[in-house]
């Protein structure tokens, strides 16, 4: 049998945003919107949250979630990467006896990620020949005219393109941070996430909003607001 795990890395420490991955987002722990779009998506054999932190283990499972173990000091400090935390719980679900063939991993700070999203993502990885996909969204902009600064003057980055109309540039894709499918076999083979074979999940801009500052949280908010505002509960 094919089993499918999805992981949520919610860890405790949070400079920029004291305790963010369980601060309320309308009235809700935001981690709320992620286990909760798991769990209604039935797409997965087991739901688990990887933290360090005690109260979010306990909100996690009260909402629904597993924490079966706790994450370890290696891979709880702001250097350890998502990849890490992956393989990470992994190995300890083989050592637990469990293995699965396709896991994803959601981040707690996703508001927008919905059950449908998910569905759709799992039967792409399925069905094609594709080692991971991921919740991409196409900058708003063409990054090939973008600029840096020096000593506060502008410098186009790729002056070449100054005179090339917007249009006649190729769109360029970013990860929308919100979720990746795995298939395990080739994680655990590369440890990588992006690879040659993988596929990208494009999502509206409307959808898609980075969580780091006070700012970017009320602007989710407000993005929030404005998509749900004509369903009715």
């Amino acid at each position: 049998m094919e089993k499918t795990l999805v992981i949520i890395p919610a860890r405790g420490g949070s400079k920029r945003i004291p305790r963010k991955n369980i601060k309320l987002f309308l009235g809700k722990p935001i981690i709320q919107y992620s286990i909760e779009a798991a769990l209604n998506s039935n797409c997965f054999d087991e739901v688990m949250v990887s933290t360090d932190d005690k109260e979010i283990a306990e909100k996690s499972i009260e909402l629904g979630a597993k924490v079966p173990f706790i994450r370890t000091d290696k891979n709880s400090n702001d250097f350890s990467t998502t990849a890490d935390v992956i393989e990470e719980v992994i190995e300890q679900y083989q050592l637990n006896g469990l293995k699965f063939k396709y896991v994803c991993c959601i981040y707690p700070t996703a508001p927008f990620i919905t059950a449908d999203k998910l569905q759709q993502a799992l039967q792409i990885i399925k069905t094609q020949n594709a080692t991971s996909v991921v919740s991409v969204v196409k900058y708003s902009f063409p990054i090939l005219r973008s600029f840096n600064l020096k000593e506060g003057y502008l410098n186009l980055n790729w002056p070449e393109y100054a005179n090339k109309r917007s249009q006649d540039l190729p769109t360029a894709y970013h990860d929308a941070g919100q979720f990746y499918f795995l298939r395990v076999d080739d994680f655990m083979k590369s440890k990588k996430i992006f690879t040659e074979k993988t596929l990208g999940f494009e999502l509206p801009e409307t959808e898609v909003q980075d969580i780091d500052t006070e700012d970017d949280w009320k602007l989710a908010e407000i993005k929030y607001t404005f998509l749900n505002s004509g369903k009715s509960s």
